[in-house]
């Protein structure tokens, strides 16, 4: 049986969460439920609760939505038909129809997608789904709300007969309005209407000459309200109509109350699964905003959260746009009880609710943030000691109170108990205090009890280094900074860095180093070494981490090559069945080419012919027999192939093209020109001979003419 004392739920601050949850919810009992909602006791009954949420959950993700299941509550109309001899009004009628239509189109669709939702559609089974109430009440109720004519045969005469009488009454009323018109005894506005009955409006002057009953007069007196006489004897007998009209509506639907009143068992069960639908529902969409899932269930008595989030806090950060970091962290029997140390401010206290109030959600049939390899298992007990316990209406102080909770902690704790302690030992003498957190946590140890405290106390985290089913555990701090990382690691403990803490807020270094001689030497040096551990813990993790991005860059970088791989076998597969294709085509090409030249020289047609019978044949028997689909298929296939091939042609040709423009011409060395050089000029294609060489000049014999030409501008053509 599981027992979460309500301190505890306080401490975890699990109402909140219950707040939250029911923000989603859209029904005033299903509101009311989420919010009395406690940790379930029954095992079986909590992995029910958890099933339901998690395929709800994944309604939200399928195209099979559940339908909607919104409703009046209908406490108000259970109570009533509770009572002999009373009736319902017509909107507790519609209020009633409205739940069996709503509770019969989810039944409906719960046995229709019972493969979706398995335990949400076994759950429902037991609801008996039944269009009687609807049809009964739609023989009685119009779509708007009124009782028909046709509910009862008396009903349906005295509404023929009111409504003659109605016409009579108009008819005698309009005859009087215009006599009276006539003889101009009416104001202005000929007619009013008082207690929903037509009236003259008479002058006041006149009224004594208008016979009828005086209903009322205007303000001013200057107008009389008289109902002629005429209407007067019909009015009498419409009120006896309606009065009549209206006994038999009360006798209807006392008729249709005692019919309804056999179903009030199915009408509660309908509130019911409705409010409990309300209440899975708001879990659920809960659990959409928070990311949380449904994680395995250890069968042993271990826990592993990984990438736990604290609800609240997430919740909080992902509004202000903020990161929120978070934890990973385990218990087993091998290590049953965390010890986690280090500095105030690190995450030390978020780490220890985020696993309280997730344990609480788990255990109170609510999915949670974490990862989906993380397991979770059950505690038949969750005892907490977290914050400042003053109490000042029991003029105690948080020492004392606190030593109230140890003593309640050892008449409780055993191995079906997580506890969850907050920096235990503190409030008192840090040595008398130490000693005693010492003793108390060897008795959690010795009843195998799981549990996580937080501290500061050296020998509390001697203690868990020593015993074998303890672990030290601490939240890294940069090195350098000093600021927390919000990340715990198992294994060591943590400095307080009480002293770097100090010094990085300016406090001289001569005070810190007075204060360091005022204590033990010893203490000093194991603090310093937790701390240099520490810093060389969470250089470990950054390298770690930077070789976890460089193996997955890797991974990544190999599976490309694959794909490329792949893909270039697949190319080439298909390049050889063309190179193949063309290859027989070369052959059958050359073999009728034989054929041809051996029929220019003997002229024998008929040899000709059976030759060229015989190649096909040949050819023939080597195909295989397929249909004309397979035959456009593979010339569809071949056509692609070349097509891709000259794509691969023109392209490698364009590069080809592309790289000889780019290639550099090897300038051979200019050759020094002489006297009696055969030459031409760059740009022309006459050739003449050197008469002489001066100033960078030479003068060049064309035969029929002389000029005299820079020597850049000429080439050699022959050497002398």
């Amino acid at each position: 049986m599981i027992r979460i004392h309500e301190k505890t739920l306080k401490d975890l601050e699990f109402f909140t969460v219950l707040n939250q949850v029911s923000e989603h919810t859209i029904t005033t009992l299903g509101n009311k439920a989420v919010l009395s909602i406690l940790p379930i006791e029954s095992e079986e009954q909590l992995l029910l609760e958890l099933d339901y949420v998690n395929e709800y959950l994944s309604s939200f993700d399928n195209d099979n939505r559940i339908p909607n299941h919104g409703f009046e509550t209908i406490a108000k109309e259970l109570k009533l038909l509770k009572i002999e001899n009373t009736y319902l009004e017509v909107s507790s009628f519609q209020k009633l129809v409205s739940i069996s239509l709503t509770t019969n189109s989810i039944l409906k669709f719960l046995e229709k997608f019972n493969e979706y939702y398995p335990n949400l559609s076994l759950y429902s089974k037991n609801i008996e789904i039944t269009k009687a109430i609807i049809e009964q009440v739609d023989v009685v109720v119009d779509r708007f709300g009124d009782i028909k004519d046709d509910a009862s045969p008396l009903l349906s005469e005295l509404r023929q007969s009111i409504n003659k009488l109605k016409g009579k009454i108009n008819s005698s009323f309009s005859s009087a309005l215009n006599t009276y018109h006539k003889l101009e005894y009416l104001d202005d506005i000929r007619e009013s209407v008082v207690d929903n009955k037509r009236v003259l409006a008479v002058k006041a002057m006149y009224r004594r000459k208008v016979k009828g009953a005086i209903m009322g007069g205007s303000k001013t007196g200057s107008i009389v309200y008289i109902e002629p006489e005429t209407t007067l004897q019909y009015s009498r007998e419409l009120n006896n109509l309606e009065y009549e009209e209206k006994e038999e509506v009360i006798k209807i639907l006392k008729e249709l109350t005692d019919y309804i009143r056999t179903f009030l068992p199915l009408l509660k069960n309908y509130q019911d699964f409705l409010t409990k639908i309300d209440v899975i529902s708001a879990k659920a969409k809960y659990a959409k905003s928070i990311n949380a899932i449904l994680p395995e269930f250890s069968k042993e008595r271990s826990m592993y959260l990984r990438d736990a989030y604290h609800p609240l806090l997430y919740l909080t950060n992902k509004e202000k746009g903020e990161k929120t970091f978070p934890q990973t962290i385990g218990l087993e029997k091998s290590s049953r009880i965390i010890v986690i140390s280090g500095p105030n401010a690190g995450g030390k206290s978020i780490t220890l609710k985020t696993v309280g109030l997730l344990q609480t959600m788990i255990q109170s049939g609510m999915l949670i943030p974490v990862h989906e390899r993380s397991k979770v298992c059950l505690f038949d007990r969750i005892l907490s000691d977290i914050g400042d316990n003053q109490s000042i209406e029991n003029h105690l102080s948080t020492y004392s109170y606190r030593l109230k909770q140890m003593n309640y902690f050892l008449r409780k704790c055993n191995s079906k108990t997580l506890f969850l302690i907050d920096e235990f030992g503190t409030g008192s003498d840090p040595e008398l205090g130490g000693a005693l957190a010492e003793t108390f946590l060897e008795v959690f140890y010795e009843r195998e009890a799981f549990g996580i405290i937080t501290t500061h106390y050296s020998n509390l985290k001697l203690l868990a280094n020593e015993l074998p089913y303890m672990q030290n555990a601490n939240m890294l701090f940069n090195e350098r900074s000093l600021e927390p990382m919000y990340k715990l690691v198992t294994g060591q403990a943590g400095s307080s860095f009480t002293f770097e803490v100090a010094q990085k807020n300016g406090i001289p270094y001569s005070l810190i180093n007075k204060s360091k001689k005022k204590i033990e030497r010893g203490k000093v040096r194991f603090d310093a070494t937790i701390a240099k551990l520490q810093k060389q813990r969470s250089r470990l993790e950054k390298t770690e981490q930077s070789l976890k991005v460089n193996e997955k860059k890797k991974l990544s970088e190999a599976e490309k090559l694959e794909e490329t791989n792949v893909k270039i076998q697949k190319k080439l597969e298909s390049f050889q069945e063309l190179y193949d294709s063309n290859q027989r085509l070369i052959y059958l090409g050359q073999k009728v080419n034989d054929l041809a030249e051996k029929f220019q020289d003997n002229k024998k047609k008929r040899e000709l012919m059976a030759e060229l019978f015989r190649l096909v044949q040949i050819e023939n028997s080597k195909r295989k027999k397929v249909s004309a689909k397979q035959k456009r298929a593979e010339k569809a296939k071949e056509k692609q192939i070349k097509q891709e091939a000259e794509k691969k042609v023109e392209v490698i040709r364009k590069e080809k093209k592309a790289a000889k423009k780019k290639e550099v011409k090897v300038e051979k060395p200019k050759p020094i020109l002489k006297v009696g050089d055969r030459v031409r000029m760059h740009d022309g294609k006459a050739v003449g001979s050197i008469d002489s060489i001066e100033k960078g000049k030479a003068n060049v014999n064309y035969g029929m003419f002389t000029t005299n030409v820079s020597l850049d501008l000429l080439e050699l053509v022959e050497a002398k």
